[in-house]
């Protein structure tokens, strides 16, 4: 076994990205897009931020966890590798369905006159009939776990295969590959043909056995984090010097998308808005993994801190998000107001309830924290 890495850089940008996941649900209660509850005012200026995160936002996470796939392997057995992701990722989705998503689910059918009655009613009588959306059952914002689980048993044989070989022609070549300049946007192609050939025809739903177009992207870009660790020091070293050219071709390419949104829907239109878009999307993560390694591949006791604290967070935030929202949809308040309330409040309720959390032993494995 290969003596264990840490990239605090990875771990930095895990933690941001998750902690954008707060202030990105709190945006959905506002944009004009389908949400579980919705604010009394929506606003179409909104979107448009919204629409720039959602470019990166998820591929980073998957690229990121394929990577930490990497780290973890490379001192891991195949076997003691999928009990962990069985461990860690099934237990708190199934709590998770059991406990921490009900409340989202009773919240939006009372909003939407669907239920009448007390969460003690709700939950004695309609919480566990039926599949989401037509039924109660639902996964909602932790659908994120069992993509990952999914993933990560059906490709640990291959990873484990190129673990074993890392003089392996495949990686050769992807090696190869990345040796010139803007070798890196041939990672563009394959998510390209996914883009443009399976996301008119799979609308997401996140329900994993019929959401093709999301399952396949995503599972793709785990790869992908999997095999730019497992190509060495050569992915730093591109993502360094291409970092400033992919910030200007990212900025060129969303400012052209935001032309295509205005134009009339093609098919010549859509073909060529894919490609703008996994150029931009990916141009954004260049950028990101460029500038992280530079200035933030360092430990700190903040990071420690943050990167324990970051799953239960994942775990708790949109309820809690869902919960101050139905109290605060129908206020007669300005956007900043309430943005910044449901920003602080998701917050600070999420960190009191991870430190009471992180001091249970029996509930730290609920929430994805090693047993005390």
């Amino acid at each position: 076994m290969e003596k264990k890495i840490r990239r605090y850089d990875l771990d930095w940008l895990r933690v941001m990205v998750f902690g954008l996941l707060i202030f990105y649900h709190v945006g959905m209660f506002f944009v004009p897009w389908g949400w579980h509850i919705k604010n009394n005012e929506l606003y179409d200026w909104l979107r448009y931020p919204m629409l720039f995160v959602n470019q990166w936002r998820l591929p980073i996470l998957f690229i990121i966890s394929g990577m930490g796939t990497s780290f973890a392997l490379a001192y891991r057995s195949g076997k003691t590798f999928r009990l962990e992701r069985l461990k860690r990722l099934g237990i708190p989705l199934v709590f998770g369905i059991l406990l921490i998503i009900p409340p989202q689910v009773y919240i939006e059918r009372l909003v939407n006159g669907d239920f009448i009655g007390s969460y003690f009613q709700f939950l004695t009588s309609d919480a566990f009939i039926g599949i989401y959306p037509s039924g109660n059952i639902s996964w909602h914002h932790l659908w994120f776990l069992p993509y990952l689980l999914v993933y990560s048993l059906i490709l640990s044989p291959i990873f484990i295969y190129l673990r074993n070989h890392p003089d392996a022609l495949f990686l050769q070549w992807v090696k190869k590959l990345m040796q010139p300049k803007f070798g890196l946007y041939f990672f563009v192609i394959p998510i390209y043909f996914v883009e443009a050939f399976m996301e008119p025809y799979f609308p997401v739903t996140h329900a994993l056995i019929d959401d093709w177009f999301a399952f396949t992207m995503y599972i793709c870009l785990f790869f992908f984090g999997y095999i730019l660790i497992s190509v060495g020091d050569i992915f730093w070293e591109k993502v360094d010097k291409l970092k400033a050219w992919a910030l200007v071709i990212g900025v060129i390419a969303f400012s052209t998308r935001l032309i295509f949104w205005e134009m009339e829907d093609s098919i010549l239109l859509h073909f060529v808005d894919a490609l703008f878009a996994v150029v931009n999307g990916w141009s954004w993560i260049i950028v990101l993994f460029g500038y992280a390694a530079k200035y933030l591949n360092r430990k700190s006791n903040l990071l420690t801190y943050c990167n324990t604290a970051v799953y239960p967070f994942y775990i708790l935030h949109q309820t809690v998000t869902i919960i101050l929202g139905y109290f605060l949809m129908n206020k007669d308040w300005n956007f900043g107001i309430k943005f910044l309330l449901l920003a602080v409040g998701t917050f600070f309720v999420s960190w009191l309830l991870y430190e009471g959390i992180k001091r249970v032993g029996v509930l730290r494995p609920l929430f994805g924290l090693k047993a005390s």
